[in-house]
């Protein structure tokens, strides 16, 4: 199971019924927070959930939109006794960032891991998440996310009977433990059947529309991608800042072929975001226009 919320949705500057746009994951007691922006802890505990089990935190790029809360919730989470090492994640130069960061945040109870992205795509293994990322087309260097939970293949009973498997290595060979026995060697792909459907979930933010955002997109779970735009007449701004408007999202969402998308990242300017969900509706009929908050719990597919 992988729960998802959508902590902020708004881009540039926080307003009294926005927070600045940010997600968290939660998946087997370990959570990860991709953007921390300003009063990106104010929206965690109006949603009730801890930052204690922050594990890793991404970052898409460093504006301060995207970063500037950090130190605020370093402190929280040096106040709430954590000692667990914390992994950051974003594109070169992290570590010179945070350390500027950190000059009102300088003393916490526990280590700063740091991975630095240098490549256009990258994967990375922490914890329960599977992590790619992808490089975007912002006026920075800016990486979109894609965050998988894997599912191994069922336990193959005729296969380890067909093997002549001990019945006592079952269990540890379903684990993954690979098992020397008795002069014999044992492996768990002898005893599993193939890699079944896990979860995926892509956040992406701060860009202009490009293939390589509908190609980690493709039947995803959940596609949580930028709108700064739902108006006419934006198409220019979004060309010249290098955002997206809602359409333009949309579109991707088409080519990709999630299950639903969540827009976010709205511009100050756009108060009423679901105004324009009509003509987004036409182009890509699962989106929605996401709110503060929204959360959803993914599941494994039932068999």
């Amino acid at each position: 199971m992988l729960d998802i919320c959508l902590l902020g949705t708004g881009g540039m500057m926080p307003l009294p019924y926005r927070w600045l746009t940010s997600m968290m994951a939660r998946c087997e007691g370990s959570s990860l927070l991709i953007d921390c922006g300003e009063g990106t802890q104010i929206a965690l505990k109006e949603k009730g959930w801890s930052p204690k089990p922050i594990d890793v935190i991404c970052f898409t790029h460093y504006h301060a939109d995207h970063i500037s809360g950090l130190p605020g919730l370093l402190l929280t989470m040096g106040n709430a006794e954590r000692t667990k090492p914390l992994t950051l994640v974003g594109p070169k130069g992290l570590e010179r960032v945070v350390s500027a960061l950190r000059m009102i945040a300088p003393e916490l109870p526990f280590g700063l891991r740091f991975v630095e992205l240098t490549e256009a795509r990258e994967h990375l293994r922490l914890g329960p998440y599977e992590i790619d990322a992808f490089r975007v087309n912002h006026n920075v260097v800016c990486y979109g996310y894609a965050l998988s939970i894997p599912r191994k293949g069922k336990f193959d009973v005729d296969r380890a009977k067909a093997s002549n498997i001990p019945v006592k290595l079952w269990n540890r060979l379903q684990k993954g433990e690979s098992i020397e026995w008795e002069g014999s060697a044992y492996t768990p792909d002898m005893v599993m059947g193939p890699v079944r459907r896990g979860l995926k979930v892509v956040y992406c933010t701060d860009t202009r529309p490009v293939p390589v955002i509908a190609e980690y997109a493709r039947e995803a779970d959940l596609f949580i991608c930028e709108g700064m735009y739902g108006e006419d007449g934006k198409e220019a701004k979004a060309r010249e800042y290098k955002h997206m408007t809602f359409y333009e999202a949309a579109k991707l969402a088409k080519e990709a072929g999630p299950k639903v998308m969540w827009l976010t990242h709205y511009s100050p300017s756009l108060t009423r975001p679901e105004e324009f969900m009509d003509k987004v509706k036409s182009i890509f009929p699962a989106a929605v226009a996401a709110k503060d908050g929204r959360t959803v719990e993914l599941e494994f597919d039932e068999e």
